[in-house]
């Protein structure tokens, strides 16, 4: 279970997204300046450093030159949704209220995805098999506070702001903006693909973030059933099927697929164009559509075919993409059809063993490609005001590739790193290519270029199963009579004797009274007295392979939080040591199998870890004055190039003032 796939396991929990979005216009005067911001995910500075040694980097080193290149302090914790929503907001999670890539409702305790919050109609007509809805349902972006481009656009200034996360739905304005990390695909989740296959040994059913589906094959054909989105205008919100078949050549490695209302020719290890397919959620209706890619995989000696994530059609939308709510499909219309999922790299595929790192890596570098094109539409046509663009790939791929380059991962092998070792630094040198265009374009508008990273990375080669801990330490108990694992904390917990769990992937909770549900941890004393024993148990730990402390940091939220949603807060944030970080199973609120063990999948680098051991990067054409510069100071800076005073709750301020 990787990242993607236990968030996608919440997002089941919350059911399908459906929501639709406005923008109000406020226009005080034009702006005369330019601001270029590029939010490069995940890139390291000792890596970025490194390659600039190398001469892989011309242009970065070239901005270094011209201007600045510091470490960037980023979010506690350092994870993407916390990061970028410090970098929009110029508050931390006290502040905005995203806390992790997963949050808990006390009064449930029951997991929910943290950047948005599905509530459905509230009234609806029962008609038999139908349900008529009265009223509308809704998506909820629940990051708070006011974002950068919201106060530009405000003060009359262009803007146009690219796939930034935590920013589904869009939140009203009048700028130009595309929703990133957090939309969902057209299923409700946060990335399902579809695998067909005659191969028995691949026949287990659910994998972690997708569907596998065993298909016979006779008479020279596949009949293959590929699941839509829910039909919630009939009881039970049944997901709605679309039925294909796949002739297979008889002689040659090459298939047909005829899928609706299109006849594909694939050959094995083709992709296919984007495959627009529609929805009838009401009969004789086409309501919805969606778009996927097909891939197929292997002809014989078994079927193998794999479909992508049902995306959002940017086309004709399902769901609030962007504001304006038709410049989605402007983008459709200019460069064509595009992957509209928040995070698109399908890492699920490779860690399920459905694509193998080459498939994998053809995939990204697709998603790369939809990226660049659409920063490069809007790149020939800024002139001024305010452009952002967010870029994913090198975040992505250190996650799959760390492994081949790294020695002391228990996945590398010296045929891996021969093969693959180069992979992230070719993606680095992307970035560097793309830096190339935006100098030459910079310089003729005369332009301020920011360049930025949420965090840094770091080795996964351990995973800590911090509720296995907690139970074995006996801060968690479980109800009796509970079978052999997989325990979690929904089932078989019992809260009238547990003190503290862990869920997402730094969270930890004390089982407070008068918060928690069950709570038997009373506020105060015995809950200070509470988190101090357990952080020093915690930082005393150490791994008898390595003889390492697997966690090096504790932090308490009242400590490093401030602002109006501090009490929503983890009670202690956990800081993994390099080299370390949460089993998956600790993510969604199970018990590992053991507290420390290798971790041998594909995802190999992280940084869910200490926020001091991975920090980011901040380049500029303009000398940076901060010595310390973080992600709360981004915001900050983008308004004081525009001459337009900080909101007080702006925790920064401009880097390039001291």
């Amino acid at each position: 279970m990787n990242r993607r796939s236990a968030i996608a396991r919440v997002l089941a929990l919350t059911g399908p997204l459906v929501a639709s979005g406005g923008c109000s216009q406020q226009n005080s005067h034009v702006a005369d300046r330019a601001v270029l911001v590029l939010g490069i995910d995940g890139m390291d500075p000792h890596l970025l450093r490194q390659y600039m040694q190398r001469g892989r980097m011309p242009n970065f080193q070239r901005l270094a030159r011209l201007g600045s290149f510091k470490e960037l302090r980023t979010s506690i914790p350092p994870q993407s949704p916390v990061a970028w929503s410090n970098v929009t907001t110029g508050m931390d999670p006290g502040g905005h209220g995203l806390f992790d890539f997963i949050h808990r409702n006390p009064r449930t305790m029951l997991p929910y995805f943290s950047m948005a919050q599905v509530e459905g109609p509230r009234h609806a007509l029962h008609l038999g098999d139908w349900v008529i809805p009265l009223s509308a349902g809704n998506a909820i972006n629940l990051r708070h506070g006011s974002a950068f481009w919201q106060i530009v656009d405000a003060h009359g200034i262009p803007a146009t702001v690219l796939r930034i996360p935590a920013n589904f739905p869009p939140v009203d304005c009048s700028s130009r903006t595309l929703a990133g990390m957090g939309t969902p695909d057209m299923v409700g989740t946060y990335g399902t693909f579809s695998f067909f296959t005659s191969d028995p040994t691949q026949q287990g059913g659910e994998a972690s973030g997708g569907r596998i589906y065993p298909v016979g094959v006779g008479g020279g054909r596949v009949v293959c059933t590929l699941i839509g989105p829910q039909d919630t205008f009939r009881n039970g919100a049944p997901q709605v099927p679309v039925p294909f078949t796949v002739w297979l050549d008889p002689t040659n490695p090459v298939a047909k697929i005829i899928i609706q209302r299109h006849e594909l020719i694939l050959r094995e290890g083709e992709w296919s164009d984007w495959v627009q397919l529609k929805f009838s959620l009401v009969p004789d209706i086409e309501s919805a559509t969606g778009i996927c890619k097909i891939y197929l995989k292997q002809v014989r000696p078994c079927f193998k075919l794999y479909i992508s994530p049902i995306n959002i059609d940017p086309s004709q939308a399902a769901l609030p993409l962007s504001t304006p709510g038709d410049y989605v499909r402007d983008l459709w219309k200019r460069v064509g059809p595009f992957y509209t999922q928040g995070i698109a790299e399908d890492t699920n595929a490779r860690s399920d063993g459905v694509f193998t790192d080459e498939e994998f890596l053809e995939q990204s570098r697709m998603v790369m490609d939809d990226q660049l094109r659409l920063f490069n539409l809007e790149l020939g046509r800024f002139r001024a005001g305010l452009l952002f663009a967010y870029f994913s790939s090198v975040d992505q791929n250190a996650h799959m590739f760390w492994r081949t380059f790294d020695k002391d991962s228990p996945s590398y092998t010296p045929e891996l790193g021969a093969r693959y070792g180069g992979t992230l630094e070719w993606f680095y040198k992307q970035m560097d290519h793309m830096l190339g265009k935006v100098l030459a374009r910079v310089e003729d508008i005369k332009a301020t270029l920011i360049i930025l990273s949420d965090h840094g990375f770091a080795p996964f080669e351990y995973s800590f199963g911090l509720n296995t801990w907690l139970l074995e330490n006996g801060y968690i108990n479980l109800l009796p009579n509970r079978g052999p694992r997989p325990w979690d904390l929904f089932d078989d917990v019992d809260w009238a004797n547990t003190r503290a769990y862990g869920l997402g992937l730094q969270a930890l909770y004390l089982n407070l009274t008068g918060r928690e549900r069950y709570g038997i941890v009373p506020p105060g004393a015995v809950a200070e007295a509470l988190k101090a024993e357990i952080c020093e148990k915690l930082l005393a730990v150490r791994d008898p392979a390595t003889h390492l402390a697997p966690i090096s940091r504790m932090d308490r939220a009242e400590k490093v939080y401030t602002g109006p949603f501090v009490a929503d807060a983890p009670d202690l944030v956990v800081g993994y040591n390099r080299r370390y970080r949460a089993g998956w199973k600790t993510a969604v609120g199970e018990f590992d199998d053991e507290v420390l063990y290798p971790n041998q999948e594909p995802w190999s680098g992280d940084h869910c870890i200490d926020h001091t051991l991975v920090p980011g990067v901040l380049l500029s054409n303009k000398s940076i004055a901060s010595q310390a510069p973080a992600l709360t100071d981004i915001a900050p800076t983008i308004l004081a190039e525009f001459e337009i005073d900080k909101p007080e709750n702006m925790a920064g301020q401009s880097v390039f003032h001291s």
